[in-house]
């Protein structure tokens, strides 16, 4: 059995892993879930969420061997937590989520992909700090083979998302050059392009990259052949 902490994505919280949980557990493992700060019932105003902040949380609800699986944007808070205590982690598992790379912000890691397709859905909030996702391309950027049901219940839960944790890298990669990780690649995802996902893989064993075809949200999409693959990857570090 493993201790695994599921890290949520940009704009969403905790609640995203509502189905993957179950699944983990009818596997054999302990999963949990936060919510970042300025995410969910974390009531921190997005003017004032950072990295560090996002770094110090997954820190705070980690274990002495816990595996941390990041979503999108979450691949940076796990990597951050990483770093500062690699000794307390077990593997890192991104879920077609951004694997930082020497002196690169999530934002400029963005910009180095062939396409922009988030891009236009975009709302920055009126001081700049934040952005929020245009409703009406909600659904065909994250969720478009959810169920409807899933989808109503993600609409009504995203969040403002703030703009300071995605502008600054992550320092000191080299100290978890070592620990075991694993990525699932999403095929048809619209936000993320999946060729990026690929350029992001590349030189990593076969083993610990997976394909899934579905839309960025594998965890409304098929959420238990997600915790399938997060469970392979765990026997196999």
């Amino acid at each position: 059995m493993a201790d695994i902490l599921l890290i949520h994505g940009a704009a969403h919280g905790a609640w995203c892993w509502r189905d993957v949980i179950p699944a983990l557990t009818a596997l054999g493992h302990d999963a949990r879930v936060i919510d970042l700060p300025g995410h969910g019932d974390d009531a921190t105003p997005y003017r004032d969420v950072t990295l560090d902040r996002y770094r110090d949380a997954v820190l705070a609800a980690m274990g002495p061997n816990t595996v941390l699986v990041g979503h999108s944007m979450g691949g940076y808070p796990i990597t951050a937590a990483a770093v500062a205590a690699p000794d307390r982690v077990a593997g890192l598992i991104y879920v077609c989520a951004y694997v930082p790379w020497p002196d690169h912000s999530l934002a400029q890691m963005r910009m180095r992909a062939p396409r922009q397709p988030l891009l236009p859905a975009i709302r920055m909030t009126e001081d700049r700090l934040g952005w929020t996702a245009d409703p009406a391309m909600v659904p065909d950027l994250f969720y478009h083979d959810c169920a409807p049901a899933d989808v109503a219940y993600a609409m009504d839960r995203l969040c403002v998302q703030a703009v300071a944790p995605t502008s600054v890298p992550v320092a000191g990669l080299d100290r978890i050059a070592a620990l075991p990780r694993g990525y699932v690649r999403c095929t048809d995802d619209r936000t993320i392009p999946p060729e990026f996902q690929v350029t992001m893989t590349e030189g990593w064993p076969a083993e610990r990259v997976t394909d899934m075809a579905c839309s960025h949200s594998p965890f409304f999409a098929a959420p238990e052949v997600l915790a399938g693959h997060i469970d392979r990857f765990i026997k196999g570090f």
